[in-house]
């Protein structure tokens, strides 16, 4: 286990009253709150970032919310439920979720990305609250992830899905259009990266039998997908908005 300074023990202590969970492993929750700048810009082989946690919280948060959607709307179609899910996970929703419980306060920041305003930035926000949530899966179990994630943001979720502010899924749309017409591969290519990595542009294109159905542009690889994806949908005449 690495050693963390007591200073930031005081730290990881605070966080854990503000989510209301207490961790048996502290480790877990560091790593959570670390991004990949902090540990590259001080050399620390001993630390590890939170890219590996947020892939695992990414999975975990699907499934909860999957699942409370699934019995919260009984008429619901599957159409339906992927919509409103996508409106729960997009990175807007958790940032604003992350920002609820002062996340940003307590992550570890490379001094490039604090000086450019990563600590209120939505993907990294995003990033490490989807960490977080892995965190408390592999420190608690489903049940105790499956709280933190109820108890945080429940009422802000019903509020958005009630008022039909919904998140469109570009996507998840483009598949279901294609899959009427075609079995061929969707796949999303990026053309290039632009910029430093605090502030960097991705540009990338959807292609379907090796050709170019729609380009995008985004802060992120997910965005810049939505974007490509969105494209090809205007494309094709699909009504969207």
């Amino acid at each position: 286990m690495v050693n963390i300074p007591p200073k930031r023990l005081k730290s990881l202590k605070k966080i854990q009253l503000n989510i209301k969970y207490d961790f048996e492993n502290i480790g877990l929750l560091n790593n959570s709150l670390t991004h990949s700048s902090y540990v590259n810009e001080n050399k620390m082989k001993s630390y590890e970032n939170n890219e590996r946690l947020e892939f695992l919280g990414d999975v975990v948060l699907s499934l909860i919310v999957s699942e409370y959607l699934y019995h919260r709307f009984l008429n619901f179609p599957e159409g339906d439920l992927t919509k409103r899910r996508a409106t729960v996970v997009c990175e807007s929703s958790l940032a604003f979720a992350a920002r609820k419980i002062d996340l940003g306060d307590y992550l570890l920041l490379g001094k490039g990305e604090e000086i450019t305003g990563g600590r209120n930035r939505d993907s990294i926000l995003a990033d490490a609250f989807e960490a977080l949530i892995g965190a408390i899966y592999l420190d608690g179990g489903l049940d105790a992830a499956k709280k933190f994630l109820i108890d945080s943001f429940e009422e802000e979720v019903i509020y958005a899905i009630s008022k039909g502010n919904l998140f469109i899924d570009y996507k998840t749309y483009l598949q279901e259009i294609l899959q009427k017409s075609t079995k061929s591969k969707i796949e999303y290519i990026v053309e290039k990266e632009i910029g430093p990595d605090h502030n960097k542009k991705f540009y990338m294109n959807v292609i379907v039998e090796n050709k170019i159905i729609g380009k995008g542009i985004g802060r992120n690889k997910k965005e810049a997908e939505q974007m490509a994806a969105k494209q090809a949908l205007y494309k094709m005449g699909e009504k969207i908005e």
